[in-house]
């Protein structure tokens, strides 16, 4: 469930970004000009991209074999590497800088996607998160390295767990009013820096916590306290 939470926190501030969010109403309010479902429909392509490269990103962790102990560890300094550059602007930039061909290439192929169509707004949710790489892509490359250490089911479930929160931001502004719009614009840009440094401090810290072996010792101990109902629902699948 700690997972699954900072997922859907990662993916959230993918999108609520200050290098994001002040061009997202204008892509988004070009598509719902288009088509009123737009918003919906790439809120379902981009769930559906990160859903696809957890189930992918497990998937290539499983065939080249390393054991669970090695991709626990080597995720965990992955963690703390790109939590340090979510909280330095220097490595930001730098990383920016290093994705950028992705990022460009994404956007020339969303020229050829069908314009007005929901399934042009769906291939346009799907390429929007490598389209922001430069921007979000830390947060992405956490999420996929803890998808890495679990199963291909897990691994889909806690990246489709990542585009919902990337969606829900996105979805929203398609509907939202531009006075609404306004204020939460000018809240993003105030304190969109700091909601990621604070993120990348919570990803440097559960990196530590499984290098030390602590998260181990943290859930066992939160599992005495969870009630015993909710230890049944956890375990049932």
């Amino acid at each position: 469930m700690g997972s699954l939470g900072l997922s859907l926190l990662a993916g959230s501030l993918t999108t609520l970004n200050p290098c994001v969010f002040p061009i997202l109403p204008l892509v988004v309010g070009a598509a719902v000009q288009a088509n009123r479902l737009a918003p919906l429909f790439m809120g379902l392509g981009m769930a559906t991209a990160f859903a696809s490269l957890g189930i992918l990103t497990a998937l290539l962790a499983d065939a080249i074999g390393f054991d669970q102990e090695s991709v626990r560890q080597g995720t965990a300094l992955l963690l703390i590497v790109l939590g340090v550059t979510m909280v330095l602007p220097q490595a930001k930039g730098l990383f920016s800088r290093l994705v950028s061909p992705l990022a460009n290439k994404a956007n020339d192929l969303s020229g050829s996607l069908p314009q007005g169509s929901v399934l042009g707004a769906f291939g346009m949710g799907m390429l929007l998160g490598l389209i922001w790489t430069p921007c979000s892509g830390p947060l992405l490359a956490s999420t996929l390295s803890l998808a890495a250490s679990e199963g291909p089911a897990r691994a889909g479930v806690m990246l489709g767990v990542f585009g919902l929160g990337a969606a829900l931001p996105l979805v929203s502004i398609g509907y939202l009013s531009r006075s609404t719009l306004g204020r939460l614009r000018q809240w993003v840009l105030q304190h969109g820096d700091r909601a990621q440094q604070i993120m990348g401090g919570l990803l440097v810290a559960v990196g530590l916590l499984v290098i030390t072996g602590a998260d181990k010792v943290l859930e066992a101990w939160l599992v005495q306290l969870m009630p015993q109902a909710w230890l049944d629902l956890t375990t049932r699948f």
